[in-house]
């Protein structure tokens, strides 16, 4: 095989893995609705889980599913509404604070500031269960860096930018 069809190989892979990504990214917000589908439907009927969920797997269970910056209060109000006892608990809200801190701490969530002082989470879909190496990603990145500009029109350019006037050099005093 030569130079050309290394690449080529590359290139395929990079790009099936991308697209497996997306439909990765599919499933599991589609398993999350599922999921809050059946808690709300087995507590409308009365049933109680068979495998009790602790707080830390269903608030990643609503952050899945639902797609956009959630508050605290928000939450724990999905918790409730899909059936989860957080009566159990002294301060529901604190209780659902430091979880929340806690999956951002571990990447799971993401940080949203909001306006009035209003911390919001999203569920972080930026995971990857692969290492890939630091050459690996530098070929993904120039391919799609490429790509782009293959598909760019004269249109899409930035203004070039104007050159800086020179540093001067500091002096003692």
């Amino acid at each position: 095989m030569t130079t050309d069809d290394y690449r080529r190989a590359l290139e395929a892979a990079v790009r099936e893995y991308e697209t497996l990504g997306e439909k990765r990214r599919a499933i599991d917000q589609r398993l999350a609705e599922l999921a809050q589908t059946i808690g709300t439907l087995s507590k409308l009927l009365g049933l109680t889980p068979t495998v009790p969920m602790g707080l830390t797997d269903a608030i990643r269970l609503v952050m899945r599913g639902v797609g956009i910056p959630m508050t605290p209060m928000e939450v724990r109000d999905r918790l409730r509404a899909i059936g989860f006892d957080v009566s159990k608990y002294a301060n529901d809200l604190a209780a659902v604070h430091t979880i929340l801190k806690r999956l951002n701490e571990s990447g799971q969530l993401r940080f949203v500031p909001g306006g009035a002082g209003r911390p919001q989470y999203i569920w972080n879909l930026g995971t990857s269960v692969v290492a890939l190496g630091p050459d690996i990603v530098a070929f993904m990145r120039d391919q799609r860096s490429e790509r782009d500009a293959m598909q760019a029109t004269d249109e899409d350019a930035p203004p070039a930018p104007r050159p800086r006037p020179p540093r001067r050099k500091r002096t003692a005093r």
